[in-house]
C-alpha cells in the first residue's frame, strides 16, 4: 500500500446567500477531486450525524465553507473528496443562520497537521451538538481492493452496549465492540462485489431492527438495519451508524440507519 503522490484539483466557488455577519474576504472552498495534501494545507470532510431539524453551515476561522446547508446524514463536500484549509490551529463554527432556529451553535478548535486528511463528525442533537475530529488515513491499495472503516454515532441519553458490524458475504463480524462516538481504523475489503452489512449489539448473533414502514409494533413487523455496498477498487469508505438508539420506526428524523460515504 502506498500514499497518494499525485493530485488533481478542482476549484468551485461557494456563495452563501444572505447576510451571515462574518467576513467573506476569503473562503476555504477549494474542492478536491482527489485526495491531496501538501506542506501548507490539510484536507477535511464534514459528516452530519446530529439528529433533529438541522440546517448547518460550517465556518473555519469565521469564513464560510459550505454553500448549501447540511442536513441530517449529509456529508460535505458532496461532489468531491474534501476541502482545503491551512494547517495549524483552526477555529470552527457550526450553526444555523436562520433567526428562528433553535439549533445551538457549536464552536471548537482543531490543530490540523499540514498534508493530512481529517473527518469532522457532528453528532448528538441540534440542541446539544457535539463533534469528533479524526484523522482519515488515506492509503491507496497496490492491488484492486478497497478500504472501509466504521463510525458509531448513534444518539443515546443513557449507556448502551457497543455494536458489531456483520458481513453477510463473509459470514463474519468485521468490526466488533465499537462504542458510541468511536471510529475504527480502515481495513482492506474486496472490491467489485456486493455485500450487505448488519448492526448487532456486541457479541449478539441478532441483528438490530427497525419496524417496517407504516406498521405498528407487532410480532413479525420488524426489518433488519442494513447497508448494501459494492466498493470500488482503491477507494476508501466510512460506514456510519446514526439516528436514535431508542427509535425503532422508519419514517421519522431519528430513525436508526447504517449508511456510508466515500473518503477517497
Amino acid at each position: 500500500m502506498k500514499s497518494v503522490k499525485k493530485y488533481v484539483i478542482g476549484i468551485a466557488s461557494v456563495i452563501l446567500a444572505g447576510s451571515l455577519g462574518v467576513s467573506c474576504t476569503k473562503k476555504y472552498d477549494e474542492k478536491l477531486t482527489r485526495v491531496e495534501g501538501n506542506d501548507n494545507t490539510s484536507i477535511l470532510q464534514v459528516y452530519m450525524a446530529m439528529v433533529g431539524p438541522a440546517r448547518n453551515y460550517v465556518y473555519v476561522d469565521s469564513k464560510p465553507v459550505n454553500g448549501s446547508s447540511m442536513v441530517w446524514g449529509s456529508v460535505f463536500p458532496t461532489t468531491a473528496y474534501g476541502f482545503t484549509v491551512p494547517g495549524g490551529v483552526r477555529a470552527f463554527l457550526v450553526k444555523d443562520t436562520a433567526t428562528s432556529s433553535t439549533q445551538v451553535p457549536l464552536s471548537f478548535g482543531e490543530n490540523l497537521a499540514a498534508g493530512k486528511n481529517y473527518t469532522v463528525f457532528m453528532y448528538d442533537t441540534t440542541t446539544a451538538p457535539k463533534q469528533k475530529t479524526v484523522e482519515t488515513n488515506i492509503e491507496i491499495p497496490s492491488d484492486t481492493s478497497a478500504r472501509i472503516r466504521f463510525a458509531n454515532f448513534i444518539y443515546t441519553t443513557s449507556a448502551i452496549p457497543p455494536v458489531d458490524i456483520y458481513s453477510k458475504r463473509l459470514n463474519a463480524v468485521i468490526f466488533n465492540n465499537v462504542a458510541v462516538s468511536e471510529v475504527t481504523n480502515f481495513i482492506p475489503y474486496a472490491s467489485a462485489v456486493t455485500d450487505t452489512f448488519y448492526v448487532r449489539n456486541s457479541g449478539s448473533p441478532n441483528n438490530i431492527q427497525n419496524f417496517k414502514p407504516g406498521t405498528a409494533p407487532a410480532p413479525g413487523e420488524f426489518v433488519d438495519i442494513t447497508l448494501v455496498l459494492r466498493p470500488t477498487g482503491k477507494r476508501s469508505y466510512t460506514l456510519v451508524y446514526r439516528g436514535g438508539a431508542k427509535s425503532t420506526g422508519t419514517t421519522n428524523g431519528t430513525v436508526r440507519t447504517l449508511s456510508s460515504f466515500v473518503n477517497y
